[in-house]
């Protein structure tokens, strides 16, 4: 992540979106298009109340556009899902418009969030709590477990959790008391050459950071999405030394006893 992307960002909260400025140059576009529709309406006596809407500049923006990472980690876990079937999976944080969407088409999926929702899908199941708080009730609680994007935030207040600077160190095994032993679980976060901390917004670790925190599980597979959102499946964690500055590592492990 680099000083203007921070900056970018920082500007983008207080609705500042220095990306979005330069479009204004298509405004003589529109106005033309707009006058080109209006003649066309009129020589067809089609009645019709108009309105200004401008939407500029996705006339030049592909048709693939995406969130950076999302797209692909959130269709990849969902397919391992698919593929293992389990009993119960539950997730914890991941984007409800794209993970859990996906995976909700085809069963049903338990939700854990820090944050109020609303779901109104049968196949989606609403938890309010916050992870670095569980209680008895959720130890052993499931098979499979999925956690994508998520674990950098805690403890960083940016969703209304307590500062903590070990805050995702809680998370993550608070995660694993969840699984029983046997069950799969499905993470990821952003990595880099070395662990970086961008408060409030997030964190990025070195990809074996995440072997530290836990003796529980055994990794099954570790897949990676680059810096140019390019995806490389099932690679070598301990062979891997690829320099990045804002990849997104989904790592694929199995809880192999109980703390």
């Amino acid at each position: 992540m680099t000083y203007l992307r921070i900056i970018h960002n920082t500007l983008c909260q207080i609705g500042l979106n220095l990306l979005k400025i330069k479009n204004l140059i298509y405004v003589p576009l529109y106005i033309k298009s707009f006058f080109i529709y209006k003649k066309k309406l009129n020589s067809k006596n089609l009645i019709s109340k108009n309105y200004f809407f401008p939407i500029l500049g996705q006339h030049l923006e592909k048709s693939s556009k995406i969130i950076q990472h999302y797209f692909n980690q959130d269709l990849l876990v969902a397919s391992y899902i698919f593929k293992n079937n389990p009993k119960k999976h539950v997730d914890v944080g991941s984007r409800v418009d794209g993970f859990v969407a996906h995976v909700a088409s085809f069963r049903k999926i338990e939700v854990i969030d820090i944050r109020k929702n609303n779901f109104q899908f049968k196949n989606i199941i609403f938890k309010k709590k916050d992870i670095t708080k569980i209680d008895k009730t959720m130890i052993n609680y499931c098979d499979s477990l999925s956690c994508l994007h998520t674990i950098e935030h805690i403890g960083l207040g940016r969703y209304g959790d307590q500062i903590d600077p070990i805050g995702h160190i809680k998370g993550f095994r608070n995660l694993i008391k969840i699984l029983k032993a046997g069950g799969m679980f499905y993470v990821s976060f952003p990595i880099s050459e070395q662990n970086t901390t961008y408060f409030n917004s997030e964190r990025s670790f070195n990809p074996k950071e995440v072997l530290k925190w836990s003796e529980e599980l055994k990794l099954i597979r570790f897949d990676v999405i680059d810096d140019n959102e390019k995806i490389f499946l099932n690679i070598n964690l301990n062979k891997y030394n690829k320099k990045l500055k804002y990849g997104c590592g989904v790592y694929t492990f199995r809880k192999i006893k109980n703390s």
